[in-house]
Protein backbone atom coordinates (compact mmCIF):
# COMPACT_ATOMS: atom_id res chain seq x y z
CA UNK A 1 0.00 0.00 0.00
CA UNK A 2 1.36 3.28 -0.69
CA UNK A 3 2.19 6.23 2.15
CA UNK A 4 -1.11 7.63 2.66
CA UNK A 5 -0.12 11.02 1.47
CA UNK A 6 0.46 9.03 -1.85
CA UNK A 7 -2.36 7.78 -1.37
CA UNK A 8 -4.61 10.17 -0.79
CA UNK A 9 -2.95 12.53 -4.32
CA UNK A 10 -4.14 9.07 -5.85
CA UNK A 11 -7.66 9.23 -4.99
CA UNK A 12 -8.11 13.18 -5.48
CA UNK A 13 -6.42 13.22 -9.22
CA UNK A 14 -9.10 10.04 -9.70
CA UNK A 15 -12.05 11.64 -8.06
CA UNK A 16 -12.29 14.48 -10.55
CA UNK A 17 -13.53 12.22 -12.97
CA UNK A 18 -16.64 10.54 -11.25
CA UNK A 19 -19.86 11.41 -11.55
CA UNK A 20 -21.79 8.45 -9.72
CA UNK A 21 -21.46 7.74 -5.90
CA UNK A 22 -22.05 3.69 -4.87
CA UNK A 23 -22.69 2.34 -2.07
CA UNK A 24 -23.15 -0.90 0.42
CA UNK A 25 -25.47 1.17 3.56
CA UNK A 26 -25.04 -1.68 6.65
CA UNK A 27 -21.16 -1.27 7.70
CA UNK A 28 -20.09 2.15 5.52
CA UNK A 29 -23.21 4.15 6.44
CA UNK A 30 -24.11 1.88 9.57
CA UNK A 31 -22.15 0.63 12.47
CA UNK A 32 -23.37 -2.38 10.75
CA UNK A 33 -25.51 -3.50 13.71
CA UNK A 34 -29.28 -4.38 13.52
CA UNK A 35 -31.43 -3.74 16.53
CA UNK A 36 -34.72 -5.87 15.11
CA UNK A 37 -38.58 -4.93 15.82
CA UNK A 38 -40.15 -7.18 13.75
CA UNK A 39 -38.57 -10.19 11.65
CA UNK A 40 -41.98 -10.78 9.99
CA UNK A 41 -42.68 -6.88 8.73
CA UNK A 42 -38.61 -6.51 8.13
CA UNK A 43 -38.48 -3.85 10.83
CA UNK A 44 -35.22 -2.95 11.94
CA UNK A 45 -33.78 0.28 13.93
CA UNK A 46 -30.04 1.28 12.06
CA UNK A 47 -28.33 3.86 13.91
CA UNK A 48 -26.92 6.79 11.29
CA UNK A 49 -24.64 9.10 11.81
CA UNK A 50 -25.68 13.00 11.79
CA UNK A 51 -22.11 13.57 9.84
CA UNK A 52 -22.88 11.28 7.28
CA UNK A 53 -26.53 12.99 6.79
CA UNK A 54 -24.98 16.57 6.09
CA UNK A 55 -22.48 15.07 3.83
CA UNK A 56 -25.75 14.27 1.09
CA UNK A 57 -26.68 18.62 1.81
CA UNK A 58 -22.72 19.96 1.45
CA UNK A 59 -22.61 17.56 -1.63
CA UNK A 60 -26.03 18.93 -3.17
CA UNK A 61 -25.44 22.58 -2.28
CA UNK A 62 -21.92 22.11 -4.09
CA UNK A 63 -24.19 21.57 -7.52
CA UNK A 64 -21.97 19.15 -8.85
CA UNK A 65 -23.85 17.13 -10.85
CA UNK A 66 -22.86 13.56 -9.02
CA UNK A 67 -26.02 10.68 -8.43
CA UNK A 68 -25.94 8.86 -5.23
CA UNK A 69 -26.99 5.37 -5.28
CA UNK A 70 -27.26 2.35 -2.28
CA UNK A 71 -27.18 -1.22 -3.24
CA UNK A 72 -27.69 -3.00 0.12
CA UNK A 73 -27.74 -6.32 0.56
CA UNK A 74 -30.69 -5.94 3.37
CA UNK A 75 -33.48 -3.88 2.87
CA UNK A 76 -36.97 -2.97 4.34
CA UNK A 77 -39.13 0.04 5.13
CA UNK A 78 -36.62 2.45 7.11
CA UNK A 79 -34.19 1.85 4.22
CA UNK A 80 -36.60 3.26 1.47
CA UNK A 81 -37.64 6.20 3.84
CA UNK A 82 -34.16 6.80 4.75
CA UNK A 83 -33.72 6.70 0.79
CA UNK A 84 -36.48 8.71 -0.35
CA UNK A 85 -35.94 11.70 2.19
CA UNK A 86 -32.13 11.86 0.99
CA UNK A 87 -33.36 11.82 -2.41
CA UNK A 88 -31.16 8.69 -3.37
CA UNK A 89 -31.46 8.52 -7.27
CA UNK A 90 -30.36 4.52 -7.61
CA UNK A 91 -31.63 2.46 -4.84
CA UNK A 92 -31.26 -1.56 -4.24
CA UNK A 93 -32.32 -3.46 -1.83
CA UNK A 94 -32.68 -6.97 -1.03
CA UNK A 95 -29.70 -7.68 -3.25
CA UNK A 96 -28.11 -11.18 -3.64
CA UNK A 97 -25.75 -10.52 -6.32
CA UNK A 98 -24.33 -6.91 -6.14
CA UNK A 99 -22.45 -7.30 -9.26
CA UNK A 100 -25.46 -8.01 -11.56
CA UNK A 101 -27.11 -4.92 -10.23
CA UNK A 102 -24.30 -2.75 -10.25
CA UNK A 103 -23.61 -3.55 -14.09
CA UNK A 104 -27.51 -3.16 -14.65
CA UNK A 105 -27.76 0.51 -13.26
CA UNK A 106 -24.59 1.04 -15.80
CA UNK A 107 -26.21 -0.32 -18.55
CA UNK A 108 -29.53 1.59 -17.96
CA UNK A 109 -28.25 5.13 -16.84
CA UNK A 110 -24.94 4.56 -19.59
CA UNK A 111 -22.54 5.14 -16.99
CA UNK A 112 -18.64 3.46 -17.18
CA UNK A 113 -16.71 2.30 -14.80
CA UNK A 114 -14.58 5.31 -15.26
CA UNK A 115 -18.06 7.37 -13.38
CA UNK A 116 -18.09 5.36 -10.44
CA UNK A 117 -16.65 5.90 -6.85
CA UNK A 118 -17.83 2.88 -4.83
CA UNK A 119 -18.00 2.42 -0.79
CA UNK A 120 -18.10 -0.89 0.36
CA UNK A 121 -16.65 -3.26 3.75
CA UNK A 122 -17.27 -6.91 2.89
CA UNK A 123 -16.84 -9.50 0.03
CA UNK A 124 -20.25 -8.68 -1.14
CA UNK A 125 -18.59 -5.55 -2.56
CA UNK A 126 -15.50 -6.97 -3.64
CA UNK A 127 -16.54 -7.71 -7.36
CA UNK A 128 -17.89 -3.83 -7.71
CA UNK A 129 -14.51 -2.63 -5.82
CA UNK A 130 -12.57 -4.53 -8.49
CA UNK A 131 -14.44 -2.62 -11.11
CA UNK A 132 -15.02 0.99 -10.07
CA UNK A 133 -12.57 3.48 -11.45
CA UNK A 134 -12.07 4.28 -7.27
CA UNK A 135 -12.86 1.62 -4.49
CA UNK A 136 -13.07 2.33 -1.47
CA UNK A 137 -13.97 1.32 2.21
CA UNK A 138 -14.18 1.80 5.97
CA UNK A 139 -11.16 1.62 8.11
CA UNK A 140 -12.92 -1.42 10.01
CA UNK A 141 -13.58 -3.33 6.42
CA UNK A 142 -12.66 -6.56 6.47
CA UNK A 143 -9.09 -7.47 5.64
CA UNK A 144 -9.92 -9.08 2.24
CA UNK A 145 -11.84 -5.90 0.67
CA UNK A 146 -8.84 -3.80 2.14
CA UNK A 147 -7.13 -5.39 -0.42
CA UNK A 148 -8.84 -4.22 -3.03
CA UNK A 149 -9.02 -0.47 -2.66
CA UNK A 150 -7.44 2.42 -3.64
CA UNK A 151 -8.26 4.41 -0.34
CA UNK A 152 -9.04 2.95 3.27
CA UNK A 153 -11.25 5.58 5.37
CA UNK A 154 -9.83 6.92 8.55
CA UNK A 155 -13.23 6.39 9.80
CA UNK A 156 -15.14 2.74 10.91
CA UNK A 157 -18.43 2.14 9.09
CA UNK A 158 -21.20 4.29 10.32
CA UNK A 159 -18.91 7.08 11.54
CA UNK A 160 -17.86 9.14 8.93
CA UNK A 161 -16.79 7.42 6.30
CA UNK A 162 -19.50 8.94 3.67
CA UNK A 163 -18.55 12.43 5.09
CA UNK A 164 -14.97 11.76 4.18
CA UNK A 165 -15.14 10.78 0.78
CA UNK A 166 -17.82 13.96 0.15
CA UNK A 167 -15.21 16.19 1.32
CA UNK A 168 -12.65 14.42 -0.81
CA UNK A 169 -15.16 14.72 -3.82
CA UNK A 170 -15.54 18.28 -3.29
CA UNK A 171 -11.63 19.19 -2.79
CA UNK A 172 -10.61 16.88 -5.78
CA UNK A 173 -13.42 19.11 -7.98
CA UNK A 174 -12.19 22.64 -6.54
CA UNK A 175 -16.03 22.84 -4.63
CA UNK A 176 -14.82 22.11 -0.74
CA UNK A 177 -13.87 25.84 -0.02
CA UNK A 178 -17.38 27.02 -1.88
CA UNK A 179 -19.30 24.49 0.04
CA UNK A 180 -17.71 25.47 3.52
CA UNK A 181 -17.88 29.18 3.06
CA UNK A 182 -21.56 29.04 2.31
CA UNK A 183 -21.83 28.43 6.77
CA UNK A 184 -19.83 31.43 7.40
CA UNK A 185 -16.97 29.93 8.62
Amino acid sequence: MKKKSQQIKSVLRKLKDVKLLLLDVDGVLTKGELIILDDRKNLELKIWDIKDRFAYTMLRKSGLDIKIGWISGRGGKELENRAKELRIEYFYQWVKNKLEVYEELLRKSGYTNKDVVYIGDDWLDIPILKRAYVSICPKDAVKEVKRYVDYISHYPGGRGVFREVVELILKSKGKFNEVFSQYNI
